[in-house]
């Protein structure tokens, strides 16, 4: 039973360091800035900010490298010098995690611990500082473990599974990450505050079948006035329809979808009218508007 623990703490822990390692990374690559994706810990001073960042991810990524390779007998299993080294320095790792989270609580706290990005963002609680401390102990658990084997029954593979959900069961509740998740998954950001830039409307109106039919009425190549009203963008092209000049109105609506609806009305240029049906269709517009 001891011996199945120890084994799924390997897995477990380079899974948790460079899913770590990935969420750092993946918040620098959106913003640009490896400093930015540092701004949720508030753990280091503003000029040790990208050093310390790197740092940290650098440790993450190859303590988590690091495991999965002298997992097994090609890493020489525990009892290889890299193997020790790895798991010693994953459990010193933890260890110095447990320090600096107490610290950054007592001296700042309310900054988040950043362990995983901007989902970090809640103030450092007892939580956050159990989290280290049982990883710290699963870290250290696997020193000396000999290499890794796959089970060798159904039951092996099934105590495996029931030690594997509880100690995730058991990280979850102790990671406040866990509710910043759930409320993303199920927030569903209202139309009137979504942000898509102007770039974004323009291509999906170009490609889409209203664009096309009316194309051809378009004598500008830029939009003569752009704005937004609500979940709706508005965008005038001058046309001319058998030598008439009109004012062409597409109205997208702001979604990120490929392909999301457009309307389309046309005026007259001089008296700013709405064209009916029968009047289109006199000009040679299409009536299915």
């Amino acid at each position: 039973m001891l011996t199945t623990v120890r084994d799924v703490q390997i897995p477990l822990l380079a899974a948790l360091l460079l899913g770590a390692c990935a969420s750092k990374g993946w918040r620098a690559v959106q913003t640009r800035s490896i400093v930015a994706a540092m701004d949720a810990t508030g753990l280091f001073p503003l000029r040790l900010g990208r050093p310390m960042m790197v740092a940290m991810c650098v440790t993450e990524l190859g303590l988590g490298l690091g495991l999965i390779a002298t997992a097994g007998r090609a890493g020489a299993g525990g009892a290889g010098l890299l193997a020790t080294v790895v798991r010693v320095g994953a459990a010193l790792f933890f260890l110095l995690a447990v320090a600096v989270l107490n610290e950054t609580r007592q001296r700042r706290p309310q900054a988040g611990c950043g362990c995983f990005g901007d989902l970090s963002e809640t103030p450092i609680g007892w939580r956050t500082i159990a989290r280290a401390g049982v990883l710290c102990a699963a870290a250290a658990v696997t020193i000396r473990l000999p290499p890794l084997r796959m089970p060798s029954s159904a039951s092996t593979a099934a105590l495996w599974l029931a030690i594997a959900a509880f100690e995730l069961a058991l990280i979850a509740f102790l990671s406040p990450e866990l509710g910043e998740v759930l409320v993303r998954l199920g927030y569903s950001e209202p139309c009137e505050l979504r942000r898509l830039p102007v770039g974004q409307t323009l291509t999906a109106l170009h490609s889409s079948s209203q664009w096309r039919r009316y194309a051809g009425q378009v004598s500008t190549s830029a939009p003569a006035d752009v704005w937004r009203e609500g979940c709706w963008r508005f965008v005038v092209y001058p046309g001319s329809a058998r030598g008439r000049p009109v004012d062409i109105v597409f109205a997208v609506y702001l979604q990120a979808r490929r392909r999301p609806p457009v309307r389309v009305a046309v005026l007259d240029a001089d008296t700013d009218e709405v064209l009916g049906r029968a009047e289109l269709a006199r000009l040679g517009l299409s009536t299915r508007l």
